[in-house]
């Protein structure tokens, strides 16, 4: 039997633990949950039968995962939890985090007994309540075949390298997502400019060669419809498009589009908001061409 303990109950985190939760049931095994809000720790406990435990608490589980904003956060709790960590014990961190501070983490770790895999997930929060999330996990090839089967949360779980390795593809996977978002929103602005029916572009080239995810899902669900319903902060997308540049600069690569998208969604989260929507970041190029996209 084995006992799991979940930290960051957020957007992502309270889903995704609920998956282990029941995984945890059906083996007999114990899911614990733990948040810097405790509210949602009792709120989770009390509708997936987890147990709202402490941080001491936590530290003595067989695996722990962790789902928190940045690589700063998930220091903060190491802190705080390395006095009372369980030796053996396996920490799967699901932050979109930085690959330097996973790196580090794992070291620290090592010095207490610890296990350190870098795990973050793609699929956004309907991913996470499907339990169809893709994760790309870094780290010892036996320490990733340990963890599978407890990946309740997962459609698809790829082991793409060493420690690092997880959060570098995470952040050049989310910097083309910018890369596709930002440029679809270009292409439809003129058009809009030009008065032509944006629904009616979208639907010629969710059918040529110009479609993405982005064309396909995101435009036309949330910005056409105006409603921007934040499932993916703007400011996050910004901050792994940062990540994305210095894994480039990590190995001296040259990559000037995906400087320029960093630039230009950082420059959005400041502009539009930080909290909105990362959809939200096509309202800058809408300023630019006093154009909505609708």
């Amino acid at each position: 039997m084995t006992t799991t303990a979940f930290i960051g109950l957020g957007a992502m985190g309270f889903p995704m633990a609920a998956h282990l939760a029941r995984q945890a049931q059906q083996q007999g095994g114990a899911a614990l949950v733990w948040n810097r809000t405790s509210g949602k720790s009792e709120a989770h406990a009390a509708q997936y039968g987890t147990v709202a435990a402490s941080l001491p608490e936590i530290a003595q589980a067989d695996l722990l995962f962790t789902c928190l904003p940045t690589s700063a956060e998930v220091d903060e709790v190491m802190a705080q939890l390395t006095p009372h960590l369980k030796r053996g014990l396996i920490w799967v961190d699901c932050t979109s985090g930085h690959p330097d501070a996973a790196r580090r983490q794992q070291a620290q770790l090592a010095e207490r007994g610890v296990s350190f895999l870098d795990a973050p997930v793609s699929g956004g929060t309907g991913g996470a309540e499907a339990g169809t999330l893709t994760v790309m996990l870094g780290g010892p090839a036996g320490e990733v075949e340990a963890v599978r089967p407890h990946l309740a949360f997962a459609g698809k779980a790829v082991h793409v390298g060493d420690t690092g390795a997880g959060f570098a593809v995470k952040a050049i996977n989310n910097v083309l997502l910018a890369v596709n978002l930002w440029a679809a929103g270009e292409g439809l602005a003129a058009l809009a400019r030009h008065d032509v029916n944006v629904s009616a572009a979208l639907e010629v080239i969710n059918a040529s060669s110009g479609r993405s995810n982005a064309s396909q899902n995101l435009i036309p669900q949330r910005v056409v419809t105006r409603e921007f319903p934040c499932t993916f902060a703007l400011g996050l997308l910004a901050k792994d498009c940062g990540i994305a540049v210095d894994v480039v600069n990590g190995v001296g690569g040259s990559t000037p589009l995906l400087a320029q998208t960093a630039a230009l969604f950082r420059a959005a989260a400041t502009a539009i908001g930080a909290g909105e929507d990362h959809t939200a970041a096509l309202k800058l190029i809408e300023q630019m061409n006093a154009q909505e996209i609708k």
